[in-house]
C-alpha cells in the first residue's frame, strides 16, 4: 500500500500528513510551523506555532498573544513520523527553511529566501533533500541584484548629494527585513534619520533582541521636521503617496526593490531613484539554491511560476507548480504586501 508523500498541498496549505501539521497555512490550522514573521507566511488565527527563536520577537508583535514554541536552527524535533528542522534560509532575521524527513525521505519548505550574505540576517545554508518547495518572485534572467558594496555607495551618494542642497530623501522600503538592511549600509555621519512608525516598530523590536542599528527619529504628528534637514526618511513604500510624506516638501523619492530591475516600474511610480535590493533570490540565487540541494523534485509556489517550470524542467528536474497564497514581494504597483 503506497504511503502519503512527506508533504502534500491542500486549500489550507503545505500539510504534513505524517506529523499533523502544516507549514505557512493561510488558514486557520491546528498547529502551523512557520518560515518567517512576514504576514503572507505568518498569519492570525492557528492553535499553535513553532518558528525559530529569532523570529518569534516579531510574530509576537504582529500577531499579539498567540501560543508559540520556538526551535534553534538546526534542532531536530521529532513530530509524529517525521523529523523536523530548521535552517537558515538568509531571508529576514529568523528566516529558516523546514527540513522534513520520514523514513530517509527528505522534503524542504524554502519559504523567502536569499543566498547572498547581507550582513542582517542569518546567511542561507543549502540542505539537501529530495524534494524542494520553492518560491520563484524573481524567477527570470533580467533580476540580478546590486552588489552590496555598489548598492552602499548609491544609496550613500544619493543621500549625500541631496544632504549638501538641504533636501529630505525618502526611500520607500519594507519594514521587516530591507529597511533595516537598509540602515545597516548607510553612513549615518551624512545626516539624522527618520522613520515611518512601521519602521521604527521594527526596528524596536529587532533592537530588543541585539540586532545592532543605527541611530533613528521615530516620525510623529508633532515633530519638526525642518529641524531635520537633509535627513534620510524611511518609510514604506505605501507611506510614501500619502499625507504623510508631504510633509517633507520637494524631496527626492526613491524606492528599495528587486523591481527596480525593470525600468518601467520605477517610471511608473515618478520616483527620482530606483535602488535594485531584495529579500529575495534573484535569478542566478534560485538556479543556485535548486541547484545545491540535490533535489530531482521541485516545487514552485509563487512567483514567475510557469516560465520558471518550464526552465526547470529544461534542466532536467521534476518540476511542478503548486497554487499557494504567498506573495513574495509584491510589485511596487500593486501596494505593500508585509508589515
Amino acid at each position: 500500500m503506497a504511503r502519503d508523500p512527506v508533504l502534500t498541498f491542500t486549500d489550507k496549505g503545505i500539510y504534513c500528513p505524517g506529523g499533523d501539521f502544516y507549514v505557512d497555512p493561510w488558514r486557520p490550522v491546528e498547529r502551523a510551523l512557520i518560515t518567517h514573521g512576514h504576514a503572507d507566511h505568518a498569519r492570525d488565527g492557528m492553535q499553535s506555532y513553532l518558528a525559530t527563536e529569532a523570529a518569534a520577537p516579531v510574530m509576537r508583535h504582529r500577531l499579539g498573544e498567540i501560543l508559540l514554541d520556538t526551535v534553534r536552527y538546526g534542532e531536530v524535533q521529532r513530530i509524529g513520523e517525521v523529523d523536523v528542522s530548521f535552517h537558515p534560509a538568509g531571508h529576514v532575521p529568523g528566516s529558516a527553511q523546514i527540513r522534513v524527513e520520514r523514513d530517509g525521505e527528505v522534503w524542504v519548505v524554502s519559504g523567502d529566501y536569499k543566498t547572498v550574505a547581507d550582513g542582517l540576517s542569518e546567511p542561507f545554508e543549502p540542505v539537501r533533500c529530495h524534494a524542494f518547495i520553492t518560491e520563484c518572485t524573481f524567477g527570470l534572467p533580467v533580476f540580478k541584484w546590486t552588489d552590496q558594496k555598489v548598492l552602499r555607495e548609491q544609496v550613500n551618494g544619493w543621500w549625500a548629494a541631496n544632504a549638501a542642497e538641504g533636501r529630505f530623501s525618502l526611500l520607500g522600503a519594507y519594514a521587516l527585513g530591507k529597511a533595516q538592511r537598509l540602515l545597516s549600509l548607510v553612513d549615518a555621519s551624512i545626516g539624522p534619520i527618520l522613520t515611518h512608525g512601521a519602521v521604527e516598530n521594527t526596528n524596536e523590536v529587532l533592537r530588543a533582541q541585539g540586532i545592532a542599528l543605527p541611530e533613528t527619529v521615530r516620525v510623529t504628528p508633532d515633530l519638526d521636521v525642518k529641524a531635520y534637514p537633509g535627513a534620510l526618511v524611511l518609510s514604506t513604500p505605501s507611506g510614501l503617496a500619502t499625507p504623510w510624506a508631504r510633509r517633507f516638501g520637494q524631496a527626492s523619492t526613491a524606492f528599495a526593490s528587486g523591481w527596480m530591475a525593470l525600468r518601467g516600474v520605477r517610471r511608473r511610480r515618478a520616483a527620482d531613484r530606483g535602488f535594485v535590493i531584495s529579500d529575495h533570490a534573484d535569478w542566478t540565487g534560485l538556479n543556485e539554491a535548486i541547484g545545491a540541494t540535490g533535489a530531482e523534485r521541485i516545487f514552485v509556489t509563487h512567483g514567475y511560476t510557469s516560465i520558471f517550470r518550464r526552465w526547470l524542467e529544461d534542466q532536467g528536474y521534476d518540476a511542478q507548480i503548486v497554487e499557494t497564497e504567498y506573495e513574495g514581494e509584491a510589485d511596487a504597483d500593486s501596494g505593500e504586501v508585509v508589515e
